[in-house]
C-alpha cells in the first residue's frame, strides 16, 4: 500500500467525488449520478453514412439523410457523445467559462468510444491569441489531450491556427456563421497533416460552419480525411455556442 493512501482516503471522505453533471457525491471521479445519466441522450448507431446523424431506427449500411444526399459533406462525420441538452450544456459551459478544467477528462472519456479506428492524429479547433489569452486555455485542446492520454493517438494543438479573430457565434443563423469564420483558420504546417486521418476536437457541434471551414483548409493541407470528434451536438433549432 502507498504511504499516501491514508491521506487520500481521508481526503476522500472530506472532498467526495461529485457528478459531473449537478455535484451530488458518486462513487468515483468523472462520473454521473442516475439522474443526469439516464437525462442525457448517448449517441451512436443507426446513423447517417455521411454525418452521422442519428436515425430512429437502422435504415440499413450505408443510408444518408437528407441533407448529405443533398449536399454531401467535406468531413467523414460528426462523432458526437451525447446530443445537447441541459447537462451536456451545463458541463461545456463550465468548462469554458467557468474554468473547471476537470471537465475536459470527463468529457473525453465519452468521446473516446467514437474514435475511429483509422485516425492517428488528434487535432483541436483553435481559439485566436487573444481569445486564449482572456480564458486561460483552449477547452478544445484540453479534451484532446485527455483523449491522446487514453488512447495512444498523436495529438498536434498548433498545426491549425486561427490567425483571424471572429465574432461571437452565439444567436447566429448558420450562414451567418459560416461567413464569420470564413477565412478563420489556417494550418501552420502542410506536412504535419498531410496524408494523415485526422480528428478534429471540439466541445460543441452546432450548425457545423466551424468545423467545415477547419476541415476545408485541413483537406486543402493534404489531409486524408477530416472526422468531427465532439463531446454534444445540436439536434435540434435549440442551437448554442
Amino acid at each position: 500500500m502507498s504511504m499516501f493512501a491514508p491521506f487520500r482516503y481521508v481526503a476522500g471522505l472530506a472532498l467526495p467525488p461529485r457528478c459531473a453533471g449537478c455535484g451530488v457525491p458518486v462513487a468515483e471521479d468523472h462520473r454521473f449520478c442516475g439522474v443526469c445519466w439516464t437525462s442525457m441522450r448517448f449517441l451512436g448507431p443507426p446513423w447517417c453514412a455521411g454525418c452521422n446523424l442519428p436515425f430512429a431506427f437502422d435504415r440499413g449500411e450505408g443510408v444518408l439523410c437528407a441533407a448529405c444526399l443533398a449536399e454531401p459533406p467535406r468531413h467523414a462525420g460528426v462523432r458526437a457523445a451525447v446530443a445537447y441538452g441541459p447537462v451536456a450544456r451545463d458541463l461545456a459551459l463550465r468548462l469554458k467559462y467557468g474554468g473547471r478544467i476537470a471537465f475536459a477528462d470527463t468529457m473525453a472519456r465519452q468521446m473516446r468510444r467514437l474514435l475511429p479506428a483509422d485516425v492517428d492524429l488528434l487535432v483541436p479547433v483553435p481559439l485566436h491569441r487573444w481569445r486564449i489569452w482572456t480564458r486561460g486555455f483552449n477547452q478544445a485542446a484540453l479534451i484532446a489531450d485527455a483523449i491522446a492520454k487514453s488512447s495512444g493517438v498523436a495529438h498536434d494543438r498548433d498545426v491549425l491556427v486561427r490567425p483571424r479573430r471572429t465574432i461571437v457565434l452565439r444567436g447566429l443563423g448558420g450562414r451567418q456563421r459560416a461567413k464569420a469564420v470564413s477565412g478563420a483558420f489556417a494550418v501552420s504546417a502542410a506536412d504535419r497533416v498531410r496524408g494523415r486521418a485526422i480528428a478534429l476536437v471540439d466541445d460543441i457541434y452546432t450548425s457545423g460552419a466551424t468545423a467545415d471551414a477547419c476541415t476545408r483548409v485541413l483537406l486543402k493541407a493534404g489531409a486524408r480525411s477530416v472526422t468531427i470528434l465532439c463531446w454534444a451536438r445540436v439536434l435540434s433549432s435549440a442551437a448554442d455556442d
